[in-house]
């Protein structure tokens, strides 16, 4: 039995550019806003938008690759955990909840009109088994 789950996915526009943080040992960290749009009707019929902002989290290859391709506006699937946690500003405890990546897909229009996927730690290749050949028939259907 699972002891419980933490997982977010989210699909949605960067509210500004990553802000890029450098470590020791050339660990990187990225850190921006997404917004998250969502559409319904109301009792009248008339449409409503509602758009929530997250804070988004990236660490080691994924802040790289936010680095490299990420710009205000951009369109991204993310995937990750909700992380709590609180700091000091000024003398007062603030708290603040974040999503902690570990899959980030490139979405909306490129050049080549596809969307890329990166996850951390991803598991090594594996080679594709031989192609499995249907024995010849001479059946006439």
């Amino acid at each position: 039995m699972a002891r419980g789950v933490n997982k977010a996915i989210l699909i949605g526009n960067l509210g500004r550019d990553p802000e890029i943080q450098n470590f020791d040992k050339g660990v990187k960290k990225a850190s921006f806003s997404l917004a998250t749009t969502e559409t319904y009707r109301n009792r009248e019929g008339q449409e409503m938008e509602q758009t929530e902002w997250h804070n988004i989290i990236l660490w080691r290859g994924l802040a790289e690759i936010a680095e490299k391709f990420l710009r205000k506006g951009s369109q991204v699937y993310i995937e990750g955990r909700i992380r709590n946690r609180s700091y000091e500003k000024d003398g007062q405890k603030r708290y603040i909840t974040e999503i902690e990546g570990d899959t980030l897909n490139l979405l909306g229009s490129r050049q080549s009109n596809d969307s890329s996927s990166y996850q951390e730690n991803q598991p090594a290749a594996q080679p594709a088994p031989p192609p499995v050949q249907e024995p010849e028939d001479d059946l006439p259907f």
